[in-house]
């Protein structure tokens, strides 16, 4: 049976457009916009009218960089994909795209199939999966093009985390060959493991052991460097770079001056070190230790570098890295060595309202806040327009948003799985009231109704930005 839902009166943000219309959306997807007042507007009927007065309608938000129940320092990621991406919707994001591992010693398949497992069944929002390759062999190399062709086709390496997830440059140069070949995109974790382990020794022996030496030993010029060697390695290899969670300035200088040739290198960065500092992670009482995160926290002044490069297009995106470790049980496990502290911070539910907060702040447009949040991430990673807009034929992942409601951002209202906010106390304005997915309400006037098994599994196309 046809259902139709009409969400009338609101202004409709894409990255493209503004437009006072009214949408009608049937059988899961966008039917229709007509200007408000129109004869079309006038002619349009809804088994459900939505009344998105004095309201935004934006599409539902792709994060396209989360880990939900990863498995990292001897725990897993408090999130999983039931609550993750129930945590996602009440945020506005309508669109995961998380990490499935491959164990050294094992192949892509038997991980991507793990993960399989875990989100079938259980996703109250639409999913997709990058592969992280831990172990570059010639067997796992060849099973590159295999991932591609079920819709699989991004592929992490990690310059950081030597004996755990760590690519020499000889294994990187040689995925990015393939990613080349087969149109695979590889995203990088851009640091000098190697380099960064060594100053990690040296400052536990000094007895410097609490949680802010994790941003004193990771160093900026770290980051940079090892961007600048996978953009040369990409430009050797004759593949696309998307480098993640980019964090310092020296680093977002790397990027341009590649992007300044022509070179198909992209970037993103993340909420944490848009809103974020070294004086979190300098919290007293180990209260730092909420805050470690790899690429680390930077000095605010890192801050202007990475708003001006998504002004200026040399970040392309900003996703979350959501990965959340409970500060009891979890991120205690390095009291008394940060190195021992779980990387990875919460913020699923948080970024669609941050960025809109930086719209209010005047650091970037609100089509710049739907760009970098929805349709960006889709194009990136193959989804679009599928996912990332509103129009004709794509699916209807909508969000009514309140502009001006104001919200206090805390542990005791989120709804992610983890004791504690990144954000304590921080005052937004901005909220999410009601979001579609397929057109199917998840949240309605702030209210929870959506279901574990929802969300279905997304093939991917490879990269929009390379065709």
């Amino acid at each position: 049976m046809s259902t139709r839902t009409l969400i009338r009166g609101g202004l409709v943000v894409t990255a493209s457009d503004e437009l006072h219309a009214d949408v009608l959306v049937e059988d899961g997807r966008v039917a229709v916009l007509a200007a408000h007042g129109s004869d079309a507007a006038a002619r349009l009927t809804a088994d459900r009218v939505l009344d998105a007065t004095d309201r935004y309608v934006v599409p539902g938000g792709v994060d396209a960089h989360t880990h939900m129940e990863l498995p990292f320092g001897g725990t897993f990621a408090s999130d999983t994909f039931e609550t993750g991406t129930r945590a996602a919707a009440w945020g506005g994001t309508t669109t995961l795209v998380d990490f499935a591992v491959q164990t050294v010693g094992h192949s892509l398949r038997e991980g991507l199939d793990t993960w399989y497992a875990k989100a079938d069944g259980n996703c109250a929002v639409d999913y997709g999966f990058h592969m992280i390759m831990s172990d570059v062999t010639p067997t796992t190399l060849k099973e590159m093009s295999l991932l591609i062709q079920e819709g699989v086709t991004s592929f992490k390496l990690f310059m950081a985390y030597p004996g755990v997830f760590y690519s020499d440059d000889g294994q990187i140069l040689r995925a990015m060959q393939v990613a080349g070949e087969t149109g695979g995109l590889i995203m990088m974790h851009a640091e000098n493991g190697i380099a960064i382990d060594v100053l990690v020794e040296q400052a536990l022996a000094r007895g410097e052991t609490d949680p802010r030496y994790h941003g004193e030993v990771r160093k900026a010029l770290l980051e940079a460097e090892a961007t600048h060697r996978a953009i040369q390695l990409a430009r050797v290899a004759g593949s696309p770079l998307y480098v993640v969670h980019v964090s310092a300035e020296e680093a977002v200088a790397e990027l341009a001056a590649a992007r300044d040739k022509g070179l198909p290198v992209f970037g993103e960065t993340c909420p944490q070190y848009l809103f974020l500092s070294t004086d979190n992670l300098a919290e007293p009482d180990f209260e730092g230790a909420k805050y470690v995160c790899s690429t680390p926290l930077r000095p605010k002044e890192h801050q202007a570098a990475l708003w001006r490069g998504l002004r200026t297009n040399d970040l392309q995106v900003v996703s979350t890295d959501h990965c959340p470790f409970c500060f009891v049980g979890q991120k205690e496990l390095g009291r008394g060595d940060f190195s021992k502290i779980p990387n990875g911070l919460p913020g699923v539910e948080n970024r669609m309202d941050l960025l809109h907060q930086a719209v209010v702040d005047g650091h970037i447009s609100r089509r710049r806040w739907i760009e970098i949040a929805c349709a960006t991430p889709a194009r990136m990673f193959g989804l679009y327009p599928q996912k990332g807009t509103i129009a004709p034929g794509a699916d209807a992942d909508i969000v009514i948003y309140d502009p001006h409601a104001t919200q206090v951002l805390s542990a005791e209202t989120h709804h992610m799985n983890v004791d504690y906010s990144a954000y304590e106390g921080k005052t937004v304005t901005g909220r999410v009231e009601t979001v579609l997915s397929r057109g199917v309400p998840v949240i309605e006037d702030r209210t929870y109704v959506g279901r574990a098994g929802h969300g279905v599994f997304l093939p991917r196309s490879t990269c929009q930005y390379l065709n």
